[in-house]
Parts: C-alpha cells; structure tokens; sequence
C-alpha cells in the first residue's frame, strides 16, 4: 500500500484537510468552511485562532471515517495556511485576543518618528509614502497604539501557521516559507531582522516576542498525545514544514523554473515566478523565501482577486456565492467579445504596496453593456493587472516567461483559463488536483521525510498536466493592443482622482 502524507490546508473561509499518496493521488478530502471573519469595527476583520483548531479537528476525524483503511499509511503531515494573520500569545501560549487577518482595513497612528537613519534610507529610495503604508498597516502597530495591556502580555507575536503548528507538536517553531506578512522578516537571508536592521522600526516588535524558523522540509515535531486525541492523528507522527499556500500552489504546479509562472486565481489573485537570486519585484516589496529550497517566490499581488467575482455576484446579482453561480456565467462568457467592447475594469478594491493611493473602477460604460460585459471586464482586469505583474517579473528577472501554469478557483473554469491564454499570449496549464496548496504542501513533506531525494523528485513523480489551453494569436493581438493604449496608460490617469478622494 503507497504511503500518504496528510495535508492540512487553513485558508480565509475554510479549512481543507487532504490525504496525497506518494503520486500525487488526492485519495481524500474533507472541508470544513466557516464566517471567514467577524468585524467589531467597519473595516476590522478578526477571528478567534481556536476557531481554526476547531474545524481542523473536525476536518481530520472526519477524514479519518471516510478514510479508515488507509489511515494507518500517514507517515507525516504538513500546514500550510494563508498569509499575514498575527496572533498575539501570552506566557502560556494562549492567544490574548482575536488575530487580525490580512483583508483587515485598520491603521495605526505611528506618530513617532523612524529613527533619521531609517528615514533618509527611504527618502533616497524614494519609497517614502510606500514605507508609511506598510508601517500604518501593521496590525502589530496598531496593537501596540490601541491595546497596550494586550501588547504588554504578549509573550510571542506569532503567525497563524505557527499556532497550528504549535497546537499540532507542541512547539513554537515555523517554516521560514510561511513568513509573509507584516512581520521584521529578512527576506533574503530568510531570517529575522537584527536590532540594528534599518526596516526593523517598521514593525516594532521586540525580538524575544519573535519564535525559531526552519527550512522546509525539516521536522517541527512530533504530533503530542494530546493533539492525537483532538484530532485522530496518530501520535508521534513528524509534523514536516512547508509553506505559505501561494508558495505551496506554485510548487505544486511545478512552476519552479523562471521561464515559468505561476498564477493563483484565488480571494487575492497573484502571478509568482521562482528564482534562484534574490529579486525584489517592487523596492521594499521582498522576494519570499520558495518552499522549493534555495529558491526564492518574486510576487505581484491583487489584493481582492477573485474575491471581486463573489462581490459582483452578491451585491449586484444577488447570488448566494456558496451557489457557485460564476460557474453559470462562465459558459456564456464568448458571448462578450475581447476587451468587452471597451469596458475596462481597474481592479485595485483593494490597495496594495505599488498603488497605495488606489481604488477600483469601471471605465468605458455605454447603453450595449450588460451585466455579461461587466462580468467579463473584472476577469479581464484582473489578467491585465497580473499580466503587467509579469511584465515587471520578467524585466526585474531577466527571464523571459514562456508558460503560465494555473491555480486557485477560477483555474477550475476551462474559459477562464482559455481568456488567461489569450490574453497573456502563452500557453496556460493546470495541474491534475484543484488542490495544489495542498500538493504542493504534501510534495514538500515527500521529499522532507526521505521517500523521495529532493523536490525535483517529488514533483517528477506528483505533478501531473491534466489540460493545456492554446493562445490564439489574433485574439491576444487585440488584448495587447488594448493594454498598450488603454490599461496601461489609465492608472497614471486616474491617480490624481484617487489622491483627492482620499484627500476629502
């Protein structure tokens, strides 16, 4: 009987855990969905870290029932989990308040000035406005500012994928693939920042609040009897070390090489490639540590992806997005021609480190357009948007990308991916699973606990093409047409309105 690695993937609305034999085979699978946050402020999003644990539990002894006869061929189990979710942890190792999830919209003061050191650094850089962005929202600043008792009895200031972890093994020890977030994280050496570090007064956090990293790979412990007896997970088992789930889905497609990209179509939409060098896709925006080893995840982000479809959906269709419903609209999407007969969308709903200032919208409207055109013009937005990603990505790398490899929900809509090929011009691939993250995940366990040699191995033997989309050349014609003498040039244009709205 092959040997299987057990998955545990936590994502923003639910909680997947997977059952991946030595070939890649997801041989089962158990989700467990939940409120993805509860706001006590308009714009706050928080949620109780024991509410994670919960339906963790609950995912992995249900999976046990319905896998009961291949239980006993779990030789290992590995976390991967969202990104940029701080939990705040007292001497006990309990969570001292709610964590504060990566949409969360607060902002701290930081009316203390950045020692001048820091601050000339940034000023010559000319990152000056992107560096106050980052350091207003850190949730550990606003902490610091609004709760300073809570801060005063943190012990530990930790990442959501440590929490699992720690209750899984008993230790407080992470991946150092996992750390993305707001966090004194040195990306390049992929260590903590020294005291001394000029990005250090950013975040502010003391050193002893921070916990030990490892490689991916490298066992984090065992599995404690008491998580045995929470979870059905047999005890002594080693818990592996992975990764982030956009690190864990671009090594679970294989996109490890540099002429190859990696794109998640997920609640935040991403395009990432993997390279040995460290480069930064945007200055001060770092290059994450690659769950492959040795390697590191360059990354252009947008920040709402396809979270913007399920809004869509909900607020102006009024569909329940548990209904899948923009499986229904897909199908009709060659109704609409390419470039939605000039309705565009901008799809910054959500600002990032690039666009601070940046706020969505929808340009072009005339008396044709249907709720089809609008339909399609945010999928379209979202593609120009992670195309020029990877515009910057190639120029920053040096590397031409000459394949896009896909993931996340919307890689499930064979016309999604047909648009993303015609759009980026390149051949588009998907894996054999939905679930990368958890592949990818599983691969890296693989290769950690000795069945396989490295990552290479793993992947040769896990990863599976199972559809290819061709780009037609004339309809990627019209979309590069358009993104030259449009897109491109409307952000530059817009800004000056999005600078006085943010003004007023």
């Amino acid at each position: 009987m092959k040997r299987t690695v057990l998955s545990l993937d936590c994502g923003t609305q639910s909680i997947r855990a997977m059952l991946f034999d030595e070939e890649g085979n997801l041989l089962g699978k158990v989700k467990e969905t939940f409120v993805p946050y509860f706001s006590p402020q308009e714009g706050f999003a928080e949620q109780e870290p024991i509410l994670y644990w919960q339906k963790l539990c609950s995912a992995t002894n249900k999976l046990k029932a319905e896998c009961k006869d291949i239980w006993d061929t779990i030789i290992g189990i590995t976390v991967t989990t969202m990104r940029d979710v701080g939990i705040c942890i007292d001497k006990d190792n309990k969570p001292l308040r709610p964590c504060i999830l990566w949409m969360d919209r607060r902002k701290a003061k930081c009316e203390k000035k950045l020692p001048l050191r820091s601050r000339v650094i940034f000023k010559i850089s000319g990152m000056t406005d992107v560096v106050k962005k980052n350091r207003v929202d850190c949730k550990s600043n606003w902490i610091q500012e609004n709760e300073p008792d809570i801060w005063a009895k943190t012990e530990k200031y930790i990442q959501l994928s440590t929490y699992i972890n720690y209750m899984l093994c008993g230790n407080l020890k992470d991946s150092v693939a996992s750390m993305i977030g707001h966090i004194p994280f040195n990306y390049k050496p992929k260590s903590w920042m020294s005291a001394k570090h000029f990005q250090m007064p950013l975040f502010n956090i003391e050193q002893s609040k921070l916990f030990d990293l490892v490689d991916p790979g490298c066992e984090l412990g065992k599995i404690t009897f008491e998580a045995a007896e929470a979870t059905g997970i047999k005890e002594g088992l080693p818990l592996v070390a992975s990764g982030s789930d956009k690190g864990c889905e671009t090594i679970g497609t294989g996109a490890i090489y540099p002429h190859t990209a990696s794109i998640s179509f997920g609640t935040t939409a991403t395009v990432q490639i993997t390279t040995d060098k460290y480069v930064e896709p945007i200055t001060f925006l770092p290059a994450y540590p690659a769950v492959y080893p040795n390697r590191y995840n360059p990354e252009i982000m947008v920040v709402r992806g396809y979270w913007m479809l399920t809004w869509f959906m909900k607020e102006f269709l009024g569909k329940n997005p548990a209904e899948c419903y923009e499986r229904t609209l897909d199908k009709q999407l060659d109704t609409v021609p390419p470039c939605c007969d000039g309705l565009f969308v901008e799809p910054y709903w959500g600002a990032g480190l690039k666009y601070p200032e940046a706020r969505g919208a929808i340009v072009g409207f005339c008396e044709s357009h249907t709720m089809l055109h609008v339909y399609r013009a945010i999928i379209e937005g979202i593609n120009f948007a992670l195309y020029e990603g990877m515009l910057s990505l190639q120029k920053k790398s040096g590397v031409k990308i000459q394949k896009i490899m896909v993931s996340g929900g919307g890689a499930q809509s064979d016309e999604v991916c047909k648009l993303t090929a015609n759009l980026f011009g390149l051949p588009v691939a998907r894996a054999q699973t939905y679930e990368t993250s958890g592949l990818g995940a599983a691969i890296c366990a693989f290769a950690g606990l000795g069945v396989y040699q490295d990552c290479d191995e793993a992947m040769k033997k896990m990863v599976r093409i199972s559809a290819e989309f061709l780009p037609d050349p004339q309809v990627h014609a019209v979309y590069k047409n358009f993104f030259e003498k449009v897109y491109k040039k409307c952000y530059k244009r817009l800004k000056p309105t999005f600078c006085a709205i943010k003004n007023i």
